[in-house]
């Protein structure tokens, strides 16, 4: 069950030649795919394309009438695997995944793409994860795109451009023999606009008529002594062939005056920010007219020297725009003009920084700088803007910042893996703490506080590998944790299977939450849903047993927080030698709160009897130790001052946010913390039974209150 449903948008994959097709940057690049008679897509959900996968995967029926296979891809290397499909015979592919992580783990399946080199158009859609809503480490997919020679476009982030340069990418693939990257920017992943449409377009060749007519053409295996010619076929053949069709379809656009002492050279997934920095400095308006000349890369690699040289020759001065470091073009576009003695002098990151995502305010002061520099006359007409210095140095702003505590990314209200690492710390306290190897995944928000455990993360489904190096003798074993998505994604086999064949004497815990959920909710192997496309319920147990794990637990509800403390505390002791595996499952509570609320919802309409549980905090036994809290970390649970005079700490309190999985009580219990939490039922739509045994509990409650009340010692009139 994926985040989000396109059920509705993809009927507007159907339109025609002509029509006008209105909404989000990914549904456009799925619309520009099957306009390109694309013949199979794949991939690997992650953001920022996740929506990518989870379109294609709700479009199945539209692909379906065109013929276009779809298919979940188990890891990116499955995905650029995938694409092989193009190298002997004249169908063409697209696959996706997020970049820079996934695209290392492709890398080996990308390397013999790129090296034999492809018949039909090959397509790799990346998702570009820099910048401020990043999850991932800062790199960027520029390196890899020279590294492998595969042609890298990063389009103007508005539909028509990102349109465009999806039909132009496959044929510029297969007018060059090269795989081609199209890489997507957070922002352009969701942004909104419109386009005309084209046809729909059946693919030329279909993958039926591949299987029945086979080709093998062993020049494109990547064995000597065919992969040598090949590095000479890239530069000989494949790189003039690519230039040549850049040029002659102007995939790279020149905006602004024809002419000017200075101009700007900026990657086309750039130029959104890159102009309004200039509508900020009043050197352009809110149309797209610029003062001053602009070159736009949509094609980042490779780059077209003549138009360069021709754009820069009568300058004083370029200001090239390009994100990250190493300054990969900044330094090409150096070479490319001192080789033909052209002397215009080359800013980048001298004014701007050299690392982190361009946003307007860095444009502004860069560009500003540049033009101060170089064309100060060009200076002098910003309009003016809002000053938020003095707001920001108000005292009360100051003091409204030091009040106010940051808020790390952390656990979802409910999330099934907040318990598993309470009790990870319950067990800390009777056994000390143990080397915690961590991973990809939701689970990783153990790192950051109440929890804090975790010491290192080294990739998708590498979490029980990364402690291979501690498979030595001690008083202490080390702990691994693993998500079911990396379980499925990689760690399968370089973790459990390796652990199983070094024999390795660490404890490894496998955290199931049913789904990919930190990608979305998309169904796994592992996932207990029925989906009809797809084959499910494939047992994580059973698979940890197949490669030879002997010791293996499977704990099905992690919210009890007993069995999974004296579990870990189990693994951690026993004497048994070998990998210790435990399966800690539980439902996503995000999944599950969006598959049970509308029916639930439904229910209630329909006036069926729904009972709903609440969980509570009684103030009068509550201490405000807070323990609680610090081994729960649940938004919903928080804190009120009350208003009993004799007690100064506030007391916990659960609000109304809570989804009722009874963690905080369970964690109380399992620590001996206090009684304070209780558990209700909220009844809708009472029955007749439910509505006498209200009367005759609330009954019963108030006749042993008065009793109580009857008992208590009183003191005489006039006395103290």
């Amino acid at each position: 069950m994926a985040e989000r449903s396109f059920a509705r948008e993809v009927q507007d994959l159907k339109l025609g030649a002509g029509e006008i097709f209105r909404g989000e940057g990914i549904l456009a690049i799925t619309k520009a795919l099957l306009q390109s008679g694309v013949a199979y897509v794949g991939g690997y959900q992650g953001s920022p394309i996740s929506h990518l996968m989870d379109v294609l995967a709700d479009a199945k029926d539209v692909l379906a009438e065109l013929g276009v296979h779809f298919e979940t891809s188990a890891s990116e290397a499955t995905a650029a695997a995938t694409l092989s499909a193009s190298v002997m015979y004249p169908v063409r592919g697209a696959v996706t995944w997020k970049s820079t992580a996934g695209t290392n783990v492709a890398a080996d399946a990308l390397s013999n793409l790129s090296s034999g080199g492809v018949t039909g158009g090959a397509m790799i859609i990346i998702g570009e994860d820099y910048g401020e809503g990043s999850s991932i480490m800062q790199e960027r997919s520029h390196a890899y795109a020279l590294k492998s020679q595969i042609w890298l476009l990063d389009p103007r982030p508005n539909l028509p451009s990102l349109v465009r340069m999806v039909e132009e990418g496959f044929e510029l693939s297969e007018a060059s023999n090269t795989p081609v990257m199209l890489e997507m920017r957070i922002r352009a992943c969701h942004v909104h606009g419109q386009f005309v449409c084209k046809d729909n377009q059946k693919p030329k060749h279909t993958l039926r008529e591949a299987l029945e007519n086979p080709v093998r053409d062993v020049n494109r295996i990547v064995l000597p002594p065919a992969s040598f010619l090949h590095e000479k076929d890239k530069l000989e053949r494949r790189l003039p062939a690519a230039v040549e069709f850049v040029k002659s379809r102007k995939l790279n656009e020149t905006f602004g005056p024809a002419t000017g002492d200075v101009g700007i050279v900026m990657l086309g997934g750039l130029y959104n920010t890159t102009m309004r920095a200039l509508q900020y400095l009043g050197l352009a308006d809110g149309y797209g007219e610029s003062a001053v000349p602009l070159y736009v890369l949509n094609v980042a690699y490779p780059l077209i020297e003549d138009e360069l040289i021709a754009f820069c020759r009568d300058k004083r001065a370029v200001l090239m725009v390009e994100e990250g470091a190493p300054d990969y073009i900044e330094r090409d576009l150096n070479t490319i003009l001192r080789r033909r003695d052209i002397q215009t002098k080359v800013s980048g990151k001298d004014v701007l920084p050299m690392g982190g995502e361009y946003t307007a305010p860095i444009l502004v002061k860069g560009v500003r700088e540049f033009l101060a520099a170089h064309a100060r006359e060009m200076l002098g007409n910003e309009p003016p803007r809002p000053d938020p210095a003095p707001v920001l140095a108000d005292p009360r702003v100051k003091a409204l910042a030091e009040a106010v505590p940051p808020r790390p990314p952390g656990f979802c209200i409910g999330c099934p893996e907040r318990p598993i690492f309470a009790a990870m710390k319950l067990v800390e306290q009777e056994l000390g703490p143990h080397h915690v190897s961590a991973d990809i995944g939701c689970h990783l928000f153990s790192i950051l506080p109440p929890f804090n455990i975790g010491a290192t993360t080294m990739g998708y489904g590498l979490g029980p590998a990364s402690a291979s190096a501690f498979n030595v003798p001690a008083s202490k074993r080390p702990i691994s944790v693993l998500g079911d998505g990396g379980f499925w994604h990689n760690g399968l086999a370089s973790s459990i299977a390796n652990a199983v064949f070094n024999k390795h004497d660490g404890v490894t815990l496998i955290v199931d939450n049913y789904y990919s959920a930190a990608t979305g909710g998309q169904d796994i192997p592992s996932s207990r849903a029925l989906n009809p496309r797809r084959k499910t319920n494939n047992s994580i147990v059973d698979a940890v047993r197949g490669v030879g794990a002997k010791w293996v637990r499977q704990i099905d509800r992690t919210y009890d927080v007993g069995k999974m403390r004296d579990t870990l505390r189990e693994a951690l002791t026993t004497e048994e030698a070998g990998p210790k595996i435990i399966v800690a499952s539980s439902e996503c509570m995000l999944n599950k709160q969006r598959r049970v609320r509308p029916l639930v919802s439904k229910a209630i309409k329909s006036g069926e009897r729904v009972v709903r549980e609440k969980f509570g905090v009684d103030e009068d036994i509550c201490t405000g130790d807070h323990a609680c809290i610090r081994l729960s970390g649940c938004p919903s649970l928080s804190t009120k001052q009350t208003d009993d005079p004799l007690r100064d700490d506030p007391v916990a309190v659960i609000d109304e946010n809570c989804v009722g999985c009874g963690n905080c009580g369970e964690v109380a219990e399992a620590a001996v913390l206090c009684p304070s939490f209780y558990r209700a039922e909220i009844v809708h739509n009472p029955t007749r039974l439910d509505r006498w045994l209200e009367r005759a509990r609330s009954a019963m409650i108030a006749w042993l209150e008065r009793r109580r009340t009857a008992k208590r010692p009183r003191l005489a009139e006039g006395t103290a």
